[in-house]
């Protein structure tokens, strides 16, 4: 996950009230709507969004479970354990993941759209990474939260199809561009940061619930702060070197740009560095954040010049949010960060599936022995 190439230089998270985009909204309250998206796409690539019509209950009840969820016993979370999965999905403890070449702290459970295999090892003809499509793992002891989180990737599924007829117009695109791009199947994190030991403490290894990183797997991300308002730890990089704080604001989703998207619009569009610093012993902190997913089978040539005539003249430079579109951007200000751009694998899949190797070594072991050698070895 890369950390160039900060956004400008914002001092807060820009607010994007979607009511002002219905349908009952005035013209002049759609076009105030849609030029603050612009604005935060080319300017900043984080976000929130409120008035957003994801039903408060769905958003409630994964609120609920996640303390419960997070209390199961170890024996209960080994049942679904990751290392179950060649979907790589299921529960992954504190410190299995790095981040920025540190240990992140912090236990999650993922979960994907409920979809059914497709790779069949003896059938072949099926690329190897279409064994990423699968189904999740569910908790046995705790069958209520199958429904709850089927219900949240639902809904946040129709947000992000509703978020990008939006996204398209404030690009000047038609409402269905971006739909052809997206995968079937989409991801949620339900995670734990666990408190610090000690609320002064220094180390920032000790600190690190996640480390500077951009979001590689997704086409956007939606990210539910799901803890109180007073617990902090989510900070986005501005083009100066300055962490800007993202609070929690009630009622609010915080979405940001993910590296696909950036590829796509030519670097228009970027994604943002952000990171998560726990804040101390009394501040444990819970999120969900959900990715929109990227088919497995986009090409590079695809990514890269399905809409290349459209953005290659936009200019984002100062002053510039879309609206000169012939002012040529700087080629030195459009290099795009993208590890599936600079790889060596023409696929998305392929391409995701070797950071999930990468980053799941046993796993990938376990369940790609075939593959395995190639991908943790060809830097």
């Amino acid at each position: 996950m890369g950390q160039q190439a900060p956004a400008s230089n914002f001092t807060e998270i820009p607010i994007i009230n979607l009511a002002l985009a219905s349908g009952s909204s005035s013209p002049a309250d759609r076009e105030s709507c849609l030029t603050q998206l612009r604005h935060a796409l080319t300017n900043v690539g984080f976000l929130y969004i409120v008035n957003h019509g994801v039903p408060e209950t769905a958003i409630s009840n994964v609120v609920e479970i996640l303390p419960r969820l997070f209390a199961m016993p170890d024996e209960a979370k080994d049942e679904v354990a990751l290392g179950n999965s060649p979907q790589f999905l299921g529960f992954s403890g504190n410190g299995a993941e790095t981040t920025a070449g540190r240990r992140d702290r912090r236990e999650q459970f993922e979960f994907a759209t409920e979809l059914g295999e497709v790779w069949d090892d003896a059938a072949g003809g099926v690329p190897l990474y279409e064994r990423l499509r699968g189904p999740n793992q569910w908790p046995s002891g705790y069958p209520e939260i199958r429904p709850v989180v089927e219900t949240y990737i639902h809904e946040l599924t129709l947000l992000g199809e509703r978020f990008l007829r939006l996204v398209a117009e404030a690009l000047f695109l038609p409402p269905e561009t971006f739909f052809s791009f997206l995968s079937e199947q989409h991801r949620l994190k339900l995670v734990h940061y666990p408190a610090t030991d000690n609320e002064t403490d220094s180390d920032s290894e000790q600190r690190q619930g996640v480390g500077p990183h951009k979001d590689s797997s997704g086409w956007w991300t939606f990210l539910l702060q799901a803890s109180p308002p007073h617990v902090r730890g989510l900070q986005a990089l501005n083009k100066q070197g300055a962490w800007v704080d993202v609070p929690n604001i009630a009622g609010s989703f915080v979405v940001n740009i993910g590296q696909a998207f950036e590829v796509v619009t030519n670097g228009v569009c970027k994604a943002t560095t952000h990171r998560v610093v726990l804040a101390g012993p009394e501040s444990e902190r819970f999120s969900v954040p959900f990715f929109q997913g990227v088919r497995r089978d986009l090409t590079r040539g695809k990514a890269v010049g399905s809409l290349k005539g459209h953005f290659e003249s936009w200019s984002t430079g100062p002053g510039g949010d879309g609206l000169h579109a012939h002012q040529p951007q700087l080629e030195t200000e459009r290099e795009i960060d993208s590890p599936f751009l600079k790889g060596k694998y023409d696929t998305w899949g392929e391409s995701q599936l070797r950071t999930k190797i990468r980053s799941h070594r046993d796993v990938g072991r376990k369940f790609y022995g075939q593959v395995f050698e190639e991908y943790v070895n060809d830097d």
